[in-house]
């Protein structure tokens, strides 16, 4: 079972609507734990199976992190994220002055 920590984590990653992104550090920061970035990766590490569209989330410069909770590829989260109408930068960035959710 997952803690309370990540049960928050989660509960702000299921909000977020699709074709909107936030980083690892804004989902800790709206959890109250500000700085634990870290601690969310790893809460996406250990979500299998609990319904959280983990591709949603993406690192500080707006790229997305090599490796994915369900074992997908970069490749795979990006076709996530640009089914929902996300769009990529040539240096394969999200613009997250359009894209990051804001809670």
């Amino acid at each position: 079972m997952a803690s309370s920590e990540y049960e928050s984590y989660y509960a702000i990653i299921r909000a977020i609507p699709p074709g909107r992104v936030m980083t690892y550090g804004d989902v800790a920061a709206y959890a109250g734990r500000p700085r634990q970035a870290r601690r969310v990766g790893y809460a996406l590490a250990a979500s299998k199976g609990r319904d959280v569209p983990w591709w949603r989330v993406i690192n500080a410069e707006g790229a997305i992190s090599l490796r994915t909770p369900d074992g997908g590829s970069e490749s795979m989260q990006r076709d996530l994220l640009e089914a929902e109408g996300v769009e990529f930068t040539l240096e394969r960035r999200v613009p997250l002055d359009r894209f990051r959710h804001r809670p």
